[in-house]
């Protein structure tokens, strides 16, 4: 018997974030994966006032299926387990009540999803020229070899756990500077929100990659994520400080990230991007999620 219920409305780690981690690892490759979840969950961007809107299927084994979003309400995304995507409609039909961002409402639902296209279709829906794309290194086949300019080092941040360096590179990476928005702000609050994201279960700190300059600063940073019980890894985040751009430094800092996620036993590397980058770096176009959006909200859009 299958019944639903609401997420926990306490964020952090939580019994139900681990049992909806559980849920993405047994759901393996989708639009939304495990890494993803594990990004938002502690993301300082994320609306804790809303997760209790995210929903859970369960029968006697656990979840099955989940409406989330990702940091901010909005868009929704609908995942079960394959033997439930009968519960898709059902999904979608609560998703465009509660899980709104004022009169603003998608759902992101997968190219090679049909049955959930026809359902969506059949409520309305139509799909906008709007898309998340992943693309995928496949490192059987990858060369991983790189160089560094002189005088710069990679670090993780097991070997330098520094908050005030991941936020400002991540700041400048962002281009939080460019746009006017002032030098970072690092105090006790930003330090304790960055422990909050790393000093976890889950987060495994010899991926997180920097390329330390020869003045000492973080000055690109790749974020790995990898489960030993699956064979693919992701790429979040990736960021490089304006004034260390055309350097080679981003690209040297993901080949090594994808080097250790190779040795502990990933077979892939996946990255929610179609940026020219990762494509000249050796990744592929994998997969296409359309938004889709009601028709006559499609038509204000």
């Amino acid at each position: 018997m299958i019944k639903s219920r609401y997420y926990t409305n306490l964020a952090g780690m939580t019994p139900d974030y681990y049992a909806v981690r559980d849920f993405f690892v047994r759901l393996g490759y989708s639009e939304y994966i495990y890494a993803r979840w594990d990004w938002m969950i502690t993301h300082s961007y994320l609306d804790h006032s809303a997760i209790n809107k995210i929903k859970l299927w369960e029968d006697a084994c656990g979840i099955v299926g989940i409406v989330t979003f990702d940091t901010r309400l909005g868009t929704a995304y609908c995942l079960s387990l394959p033997e439930y995507a009968y519960l898709k409609k059902e999904m979608l039909l609560y998703a465009e009540q509660n899980l709104r961002e004022g009169d603003e409402f998608s759902v992101v639902i997968a190219d090679d999803d049909v049955d959930f296209q026809f359902i969506a279709h059949e409520l309305a829906y139509v799909a906008t020229p709007h898309a998340e794309h992943d693309a995928i290194m496949y490192l059987e086949h990858a060369d991983l070899s790189y160089t560094l300019p002189e005088g710069y080092t990679i670090v993780s941040m097991a070997d330098r756990y520094d908050p005030y360096e991941y936020r400002r590179v991540l700041w400048k990476g962002f281009n939080h500077e460019i746009n006017g928005e002032g030098p970072l702000v690092f105090n006790d609050e930003e330090r304790a929100t960055v422990d909050f994201e790393m000093l976890r279960n889950n987060v495994d700190l010899s991926l997180k990659l920097a390329v330390v300059s020869p003045d000492g600063h973080f000055v690109s940073y790749c974020g790995m994520w990898y489960d030993p019980s699956l064979d693919f890894s992701l790429i979040e985040p990736l960021a490089t400080d304006p004034d260390f751009r055309g350097k080679g430094l981003a690209q040297a800092v993901v080949l090594e990230g994808m080097k250790r996620v190779k040795a502990l036993g990933a077979k892939t590397v996946l990255v929610g991007s179609n940026q020219p980058f990762y494509y000249a770096i050796g990744m592929f176009p994998y997969k296409v999620s359309t938004i889709w959006k009601k028709k006559r909200d499609n038509i204000r859009s």
